[in-house]
């Protein structure tokens, strides 16, 4: 690894997209000393910038690029393929200037925010150093490294594309299905992204992962690290002894295993384990529960943009009244049969009605809503007639939201909004 230092002033670096990611690099730059920093962003339309800013690319000795910027799109695509060696993220800056710091990368297609937010609050309950960063909000370049915590790094598949530096003490890849492949462009470029985390590991560092497909790769890879096959089954009845219905749940078996096997990392007892998960409350958007009234339970699950993602909603409730739709994954495939049964009707919202169309066509019963106002008010028009004693109201969408929304955390949020405005005069 090639580290850098404080005497390596002379160094160009290119920022390439000034989102939050950006933004925290530019600042961490200039905060450490480093004079020779340029901004580019695809926002900025003046073609004399463009033309100086394409000449620092050639000059630059590293080129760092905002997690989602992809090189078949931006506006000096080809500057950047030529480039392309030079290419590093945010995370990538932060080893090579952080060589010493102890670390675990969380990533997968579902379950990272939730699992990274688990381990940090058992962590902190028994009194360990800990700063969470990444994908879940806050760049790790914010991150205060006072007292030489423990990090944990939520990791996306955009950022670990372009990654060569990163070496985590621990590295977890929770699961792998189809996603982001409109970006990556096929299942392996995806896969291989994410098998990114393991590439710098030595035999000092260890690997989770409970997937048969990914355990194959990481053996035919020959990477360094030793191997750590998490099986969700083993720790089943720890699961159960955690007073706390959410992370009891099915949905959270996988998250569990894995913090089950991190805890033994930092030698944590289980029975402090299971203390500790007795407060933790969730994330919102994340199969949140947050409203429960006369037998019938509100669930906003925004989060889940993936078929795959939804399922595990889908089959861990039951008499499901669901909110459904908006801009369709490439790749996703509905597998209805093992979750049709628990599904009273579904509410299409989104511009993509025909592609949910042509799912549920003859499985379940299902309305075009268009919207989620007009969803909510006749989904509480049907649960008034329905016979069910116990009803699940649920959104979890399957697919991403910018067809309507910003991002998911607004489609979540004028959820909960509408439904509770409607429960007041309708529960």
């Amino acid at each position: 690894m090639k580290l850098l230092t404080l005497n390596s002033s002379l160094l160009n670096f290119c920022i390439y997209g000034l989102g939050s990611t950006g933004r925290s690099v530019e600042k961490y730059l200039k905060n450490k000393n480093f004079s020779n920093v340029k901004v580019w962003d695809d926002k900025i339309k003046t073609k004399r910038e463009k033309k100086i800013f394409s000449k620092y690319l050639d000059l630059s000795d590293y080129i760092i690029i905002s997690p989602g910027i992809s090189l078949k799109s931006a506006k000096l695509k080809k500057k950047l393929i030529k480039n392309k060696n030079k290419i590093i993220t945010d995370i990538d800056l932060f080893y090579l200037l952080n060589p010493n710091i102890k670390s675990i990368i969380i990533t997968g297609t579902n379950g990272k925010s939730t699992t990274c937010k688990i381990l940090e609050h058992v962590l902190k309950k028994n009194k360990i150093n800990v700063k969470l960063g990444g994908n879940i909000g806050k760049p790790v370049l914010d991150l205060n490294l006072n007292g030489s915590p423990f990090v944990i790094i939520e990791a996306s598949s955009f950022q670990l594309a372009y990654s060569k530096y990163i070496k985590p003490d621990y590295a977890a890849i929770l699961n792998i299905t189809n996603d982001h492949l409109e970006w990556h462009g096929s299942m392996k470029e995806y896969i291989n992204s994410k098998l990114k985390i393991f590439s710098n590991q030595d035999n000092n560092n260890l690997a989770f992962l409970n997937n048969k497909l990914l355990i194959k790769k990481f053996k035919k890879n020959k990477y360094q690290s030793k191997l750590k096959y998490v099986n969700k089954k083993k720790y089943v009845h720890l699961q159960k002894k955690i007073n706390n219905n959410y992370l009891r749940s099915v949905v959270n078996a996988e998250n569990m295993s894995y913090i089950f096997e991190f805890s033994k990392v930092f030698k944590i007892k289980e029975n402090n384990i299971v203390a500790s998960l007795k407060s933790f409350r969730g994330l919102n958007h994340r199969h949140e529960i947050f409203y429960k009234k006369n037998n019938k339970i509100f669930i906003n699950d925004s989060k889940a943009t993936s078929f795959e993602s939804s399922k595990f909603a889908l089959g861990s409730n039951e008499n499901i009244f669901w909110i459904v739709g908006g801009l369709p994954k490439v790749g996703d495939i509905f597998k209805m049969n093992k979750v049709k049964k628990n599904i009273i009707k579904a509410y299409i919202i989104g511009n993509y009605s025909k592609y949910f169309k042509k799912y549920f066509k003859n499985k379940i019963k299902f309305e075009l809503s268009k919207n989620m106002k007009n969803a909510v008010s006749t989904l509480f028009k049907d649960i008034k007639k329905a016979k069910q004693k116990n009803m699940t109201i649920l959104l979890s969408p399957a697919s991403a939201s910018y067809d309507q929304y910003k991002n998911f955390e607004e489609r979540g949020n004028e959820f909960k909004k509408l439904i509770m405005k409607y429960a007041k005069k309708n529960i």
